[in-house]
């Protein structure tokens, strides 16, 4: 599955943004990861593409909301009150192989999209 992100940019401290993810074809789940410059990648928040609770890291629960539009095969991030140490390069993950949990396995993978947030 091909996977086109876009969405990335800049915001204030406290600012919003709001990341797309379009699949070429079926997924199961899909997921946005982030990786900032000397850390390692970290999940983000995990949605099923049929049903099931999204999945969240504390760091952004409360902040950011994960959501899915399957006529379009597009999954969205929308995240609010953004601080500095969300700054990353975001990532768009899918997979289409079905188990109980979204919260691993990730086989295919977007060319990421930069938040910076000052």
């Amino acid at each position: 599955v091909q996977l086109v992100e876009s969405g990335g940019g800049s915001a204030q401290s406290g600012g919003s943004l709001r990341l797309s993810c379009a699949a070429s074809g079926y997924t199961y789940c899909m997921a946005w990861f982030r990786q900032a410059p000397g850390m390692e990648r970290e999940a983000v928040a995990a949605i099923y593409t049929g049903l099931g609770r999204p999945l969240y890291a504390d760091s952004v629960l409360g902040r950011f909301t994960i959501s899915k539009d399957n006529a379009r095969k597009t999954v969205y991030l929308q995240m609010n009150s953004l601080k500095p140490e969300d700054t990353a390069m975001y990532y768009c993950a899918a997979r289409t192989w079905r188990s109980s949990t979204c919260a691993y396995g990730y086989t295919d993978w977007g060319q990421g999209t930069q938040v910076t947030v000052s």
